[in-house]
C-alpha cells in the first residue's frame, strides 16, 4: 500500500498546484467579468455572472497552465491580478459607453431624451437602450464569447502574471481608449446631429418668413417623428459599425484604436 499512498500524495500535491494556478486565473477573469459587455451587465443575476466567470476560467486556464505560477498565498499577486482584470474589463466596457453616449446625443438631437426612459440600473433614453441592446445582441450572435476568451488568453502575453504595466504606458493606452470611445459614440450619432441641424435651420427660415405660424407646435412633432424614422433606418448600420470596431479591438488590443 505504500506505493499507492505515495502516488496519491503526488497527485494531491499536483492538484493543489493546479488549483492555486487556476485560482490566479479566476481572479483576473472574475475581475474582468464584472465589467465585460453582455456577460457583466448589472441586470444579470450575480450567480449567472459567477457561473460565466468559472466557465471562462475553465477555458482560459488549460491554454496557459504552463505559464501560470502556483499561488503562494500572498496578497500581492491577488491585488495585481485584480487590477489587471479590472483594466481589461474597463477597456471593453468603454465600447458599451460609446453606444450609450451615441444614444444620449441622438436623443437630445431628436427631442427623445425624456420619452420612454429606462428605469433599469443605468437610466438612459430609449435610443440608448435600443442601440445598447442591439449592439450587444449582434456581438453575442457573432461569437463574442469566443472573442473574449481569446482576448483573455492574449492578455497574458502583454500583461504577465503578477506584473503591472508601466504607469505611463497604461495611462497612454487608457487615454487612447477613452478618446476612441467618445469618437465612436459621436460618429454613431452623426446622422441625428446632421438631420437635427438641417431641420432646425429650416424651422428658423420658416419662422422668419412666416412669423405668425406657431413653428414650435408644428416642428416638435415633426422632429420627434423624424427621429424615430431615422432611428429605424440608421440603427442597423450603427450597431454593425460598432460590432466591427469591437471585433477589431478584441483581435489586436494594443494596436491603434483608429476607427475602421
Amino acid at each position: 500500500m505504500t506505493p499507492l499512498f505515495e502516488h496519491l500524495t503526488q497527485l494531491t500535491l499536483l492538484a493543489q498546484d493546479l488549483f492555486r494556478s487556476g485560482f490566479l486565473v479566476f481572479i483576473r477573469v472574475g475581475a474582468a467579468m464584472a465589467l465585460l459587455p453582455a456577460f457583466g451587465e448589472a441586470s444579470l443575476p450575480a450567480r449567472v455572472r459567477l457561473a460565466a466567470a468559472l466557465a471562462f476560467t475553465a477555458i482560459v486556464f488549460p491554454a496557459l497552465s504552463d505559464r501560470i505560477p502556483p499561488f503562494d498565498g500572498s496578497l500581492g499577486p491577488l491585488a495585481i491580478e485584480t487590477a489587471i482584470g479590472l483594466l481589461l474589463g474597463i477597456s471593453l466596457r468603454l465600447f458599451v459607453l460609446a453606444l450609450q453616449t451615441a444614444g444620449s446625443i441622438a436623443a437630445q438631437a431628436a427631442s427623445l431624451s425624456q420619452l420612454f426612459g429606462s428605469s433599469s440600473g443605468e437610466p438612459q433614453p430609449v435610443i440608448g437602450n435600443v442601440l445598447t441592446l442591439g449592439g450587444l445582441a449582434i456581438a453575442v450572435a457573432a461569437g463574442l464569447h469566443v472573442r473574449i476568451a481569446e482576448f483573455l488568453i492574449m492578455s497574458y502575453e502583454f500583461l504577465p502574471v503578477g506584473r503591472l504595466p508601466p504607469p505611463a504606458d497604461a495611462a497612454d493606452w487608457g487615454l487612447r481608449l477613452i478618446s476612441h470611445s467618445f469618437s465612436l459614440g459621436f460618429m454613431l450619432s452623426m446622422p441625428f446631429l446632421a438631420a437635427s441641424f438641417i431641420f432646425n435651420v429650416a424651422l428658423g427660415i420658416i419662422n422668419r418668413a412666416m412669423p405668425q405660424l406657431m413653428v414650435f407646435f408644428v416642428g416638435a412633432p415633426a422632429l420627434t417623428l423624424g427621429g424615430l424614422v431615422l432611428l429605424a433606418m440608421s440603427a442597423p448600420v450603427a450597431v454593425a459599425f460598432w460590432a466591427s470596431a469591437l471585433r477589431d479591438f478584441l483581435s489586436s488590443p494594443l494596436a491603434s484604436t483608429a476607427l475602421p
